[in-house]
């Protein structure tokens, strides 16, 4: 019985012995390439070799020790159902380990657009118009990828083949079902694929969505992550921006017009104001000198409506030269000319003994006398 019991462990720990130095052979293997994938990378300063090294490593190493031992199930002596069953196993992890090197391939392509159109230009209209596309096109290509390496894994399997069968016989009804049932996914990938390539927005635009300026931070299949100012997140369904109409600042280009209002008294001399204001644009390297103006925009009987009028090369700046700019017209206002700050008149008519301020009629006392003690009732 011990013979017995040891020839079965025999036969079973060979076979396993075999597939672990087959897995470790397919580990080596990758190990070594890589490492002189990631040493050439470095060497060489190259951003495909680091891209590649850094995204695919992780999968091509498990893939490597699943190929074999897929290889070492033809080698291996055990029974028709054991190699049968092991090699669907393995089958089933390279589909699975193989969608994910290509989904991280998607990544190494990521890095290279990034590399070549680089958002960090000044003028980057041309390159958050490819990067938008291709954000889209990549997220796209993953759920394909997915898809299809679930859909082989399934397949493996005798039922899953029958019921695939049934399923193409009622393509038909099964179609008008999933589709009924799926309109607002459907909805939102047109959408998505509506927005990649005629573009009302892109990655990094500036916008106002929901009464909030913020930029574009990212686009999936589904929905648009805007980064706030005060770096909340919003987070809008793709439909929206099809639907409701929203302000785009970079939709053409980045160049703004700062703008900022000051409300005076009649005092203030506009030419002073004018002057002053283009000595803080000259010393201000956010100005672009493209736009200077300062006009009186409005006037009603208490104060006027002066607009100083600048120009940015984006919203960033445009923001922040509003700011310098109305600080410097503020404290050039206080010092040169207080008496021309807004202030309310009230003018009181001349006071006369006798009568009353308001309306000129004579001034009683609290006893109802005349002010001036003639006439009246004597006590």
């Amino acid at each position: 019985m011990f013979d017995q019991l040891l020839a079965t462990s025999y036969a079973w720990l060979l076979p396993l012995i075999q597939l672990v130095l087959a897995g470790l052979a397919g580990f080596l293997l990758f190990w070594g390439i890589f490492k002189g994938i990631h040493w050439y990378g470095e060497r060489r300063d190259s951003l495909p070799f680091q891209s590649f090294n850094r995204n695919l490593r992780r999968p091509a190493r498990f893939l490597g020790v699943v190929v074999g031992l897929n290889i070492a199930i033809a080698f291996i002596e055990v029974s028709e159902r054991v190699a049968g069953n092991l090699s669907i196993l393995f089958e089933s992890l390279i589909y699975v380990f193989g969608g994910w090197a290509l989904i991280e391939l998607t990544d190494v392509v990521s890095d290279l657009v990034r590399d070549r159109y680089r958002l960090t230009k000044e003028n980057n209209l041309t390159e958050r118009k490819i990067i938008t596309q291709f954000q889209y096109i990549k997220r796209v290509v993953s759920v394909v990828v997915f898809i299809v390496a679930v859909a082989f894994i399934l397949l493996q399997f005798d039922k899953v083949r029958e019921l695939g069968t049934g399923l193409l016989t009622s393509a038909g009804v099964a179609g008008i079902i999933i589709g009924l049932a799926a309109q607002k996914s459907i909805a939102n990938l047109l959408a998505g694929f509506q927005l990649a390539f005629t573009q009302p927005i892109r990655i990094d635009d500036v916008v106002i969505v929901e009464n909030e300026w913020g930029r574009v931070e990212e686009i999936t299949l589904t929905y648009v992550v805007v980064r706030i100012w005060d770096e909340r997140r919003l987070v809008v369904p793709l439909n929206y921006f099809n639907e409701k109409p929203f302000q785009n600042w970079t939709r053409s280009s980045s160049q703004l017009l700062a703008y900022v209002f000051l409300y005076t008294d009649y005092r203030v001399p506009v030419d002073a104001l004018r002057q002053k204001f283009t000595a803080l644009l000259k010393d201000n390297p956010l100005w672009d000198q493209r736009v200077n103006v300062v006009q009186v925009t409005n006037a009603d009987r208490h104060t006027m409506e002066i607009r100083a009028l600048a120009s940015a090369r984006n919203a960033s700046e445009a923001w922040d030269l509003r700011c310098q700019v109305r600080e410097g017209l503020i404290t050039f206002i206080q010092k040169e000319y207080p008496e021309s700050l807004p202030r309310t008149r009230v003018e009181w008519a001349p006071f006369k003994e006798g009568t009353n301020a308001q309306n000129g009629a004579p001034e009683f006392t609290s006893r109802g006398e005349p002010s001036g003690g003639k006439g009246g009732t004597p006590d």
